[in-house]
């Protein structure tokens, strides 16, 4: 199957490709619900040699920087609790993690999570999570521009392969909440 973004050899609909997906990932996929159909996520095979932002469009399609996203954990604190929490934007944006982010979780303090604990908590390598397949009970926090696109570019619980991901199923996510300005252009 042609991808819809990018230029890829190949894309496969992410049911018929488990084993190449991280366990949460595949169970997420495995009891996918919602209106866009599980099959229309789909994977593509991705070098991991080339995960730099800007070899790896040179390399798969100029259009995926304005179609690629990233998921980033935070870790909020308040009074001695923690919580995680994950923010989706595009990859040219950066997430609001001292304002939108520390409101929205209404935590004193917020700061992006450290390697082992994102790793550790997720089930997913690090350089490529994904809101698919997080922890349950996890806020996951989307930028609205992420859900107004077709597709959109994500990880896919590994650093080799992501996910093509239609913009709207962002939002049916578990935990999921749209915000507008979550996403701030990067310095």
């Amino acid at each position: 199957m042609r991808a819809p973004i990018g230029d890829f050899d190949r894309a496969t609909p992410a049911p018929d490709c488990l084993d190449e997906l991280t366990a949460p990932v595949a169970e997420a996929v495995r009891g996918w619900s919602g209106g866009v159909p599980a099959d229309q996520i789909l994977y593509v095979e991705t070098d991991p040699r080339w995960a730099d932002t800007a070899v790896f469009v040179e390399h798969y399609g100029s259009d995926l920087l304005e179609r690629s996203a990233n998921c980033v954990v935070v870790a909020g604190k308040r009074g001695g609790e923690s919580t995680l929490a994950a923010c989706v934007v595009l990859s040219t944006t950066r997430a609001d993690v001292n304002g939108v982010v520390r409101r929205h979780l209404g935590v004193r303090k917020a700061s992006f999570a450290p390697m082992d604990t994102a790793t550790g908590e997720t089930g997913m390598e690090y350089g490529g999570i994904t809101p698919v397949g997080l922890p349950e009970g996890w806020p996951v926090l989307v930028d609205a521009a992420v859900v107004d696109l077709p597709y959109v570019l994500v990880g896919s619980g590994r650093r080799r392969g992501k996910l093509l991901v239609p913009g709207k199923a962002f939002a049916e996510l578990p935990g999921a909440v749209v915000l507008e300005g979550l996403g701030r252009p990067a310095a």
